[in-house]
């Protein structure tokens, strides 16, 4: 299942035209600067745009074609602005309430109860809008946004008026929703932290075009992205909790090209987590190197390398099928005599964890 968005919308200056298809499931994220279309974009999905030009199918619902337009009140989607937009005279609940009767009964998906489990907000029914925090407030909104059982959720930019605090508040809110709703998300945002962290998939626009397309983890690592270079470039690998040093107070984390050794983490054994290695933390060897602080040392090979500026190189690799980014000098990349398929080692000398 896919939804497959095509929309032309000329403003003057500005204009948009996208032609493109992502999955029906997870986290898709609309990313890039200011002004490049992105909540245009994210408006003409809910209808809001009303163009000439415009074909919209979510899944088998066809939302908009050459002859026909289904208007927005009547597209089974929420929508997370900005801003929370509630209503100040309602109580909690009751701005809830409002999301639920507009469904039927038996299009209901999902319980007005589980929004409130989900988002953490049972304490917070009987107060009025302008008793909550920013945070609580739009975890509010999202729970309203669900209430309606969307079969689609646009999020733009949720995030963006709170601050950092609030922000790692209710990231593990908006996680719980990919993880256990299964509920489409396209999710508009300019943040690279909220992207790595919240996206499956990646849709990078420009000036109104979609400049590519494609998986998180594929699309951190092309050479031929902009978000492959950079201070900030970076890799992010999904992997797996194998156990737990308790006498060196560290945790095994186990992906496709072998183990990462972290500082120990509270989590179960078998639970899934996703790591961030950025490029300027990996170092390349031509041996596996021993008498080192290091822990984390793969088996590599080099896929792909591209020259940044005049003194640094950056390097793709493939460490067992998994894409990772290594920086390093032009210097080292001839000492090395890297080119595509030499065997490396790579050192990741600071690993994140996401989630």
């Amino acid at each position: 299942m896919s939804i497959e968005v095509r929309f032309r919308i000329d403003r003057g200056e500005f204009s948009l035209d996208v032609d493109l298809s992502v999955p029906a499931h997870g986290v898709t994220s609309l990313f890039g600067p200011s002004g490049c279309g992105k909540t245009t974009l994210l408006r003409a999905i809910a209808g809001l745009e009303r163009h000439r030009d415009g074909f919209l199918k979510v899944g088998d619902m066809i939302w908009q074609a050459a002859e026909r337009f289904v208007p927005p009140h009547r597209r089974p989607l929420g929508y997370v602005f900005q801003e929370a937009s509630l209503f100040a005279h309602l109580s909690v609940r009751r701005n809830l309430e409002y999301g639920v009767k507009r469904v039927p009964e038996d299009q209901r998906r999902v319980a007005l109860t589980q929004a409130i489990d989900l988002l953490g907000i049972g304490p917070l029914l009987e107060r009025r809008p302008d008793r909550l925090s920013g945070g609580e407030r739009q975890r509010v909104a999202i729970a309203r946004a669900l209430a309606v059982s969307p079969r689609l959720l646009l999020m733009d930019e949720p995030l963006a008026g709170l601050d950092v605090n609030r922000k790692q508040e209710i990231l593990p809110y908006i996680e719980s929703l990919h993880n256990q709703l299964d509920i489409p998300v396209i999710y508009v945002s300019h943040s690279p932290d909220e992207v790595a962290r919240l996206a499956d998939h990646l849709v990078l626009l420009e000036a109104g075009r979609v400049v590519a397309t494609g998986g998180i983890h594929e699309m951190l690592t092309r050479l031929d992205s902009p978000l492959a270079h950079g201070t900030d470039a970076e890799t992010l690998i999904e992997a797996a909790v194998a156990g737990h040093d308790d006498t060196y107070h560290l945790t095994h984390l186990d992906f496709a090209g072998g183990r990462f050794t972290v500082v120990r983490k509270p989590l179960p054994v078998g639970s899934t987590v996703r790591l961030r290695v950025a490029a300027r933390d990996v170092s390349l060897t031509l041996e596996h190197q021993s008498g080192t602080s290091i822990l984390n040392i793969f088996p590599a090979t080099v896929d792909e390398l591209i020259p940044e500026g005049e003194a640094q190189v950056m390097v793709r690799l493939m460490v067992g099928g998994v894409p990772m980014l290594a920086r390093v000098t032009r210097k080292s990349a001839s000492v090395l005599d890297l080119r595509p398929g030499k065997p490396v080692y790579a050192q990741a000398k600071s690993v994140a964890l996401l989630s």
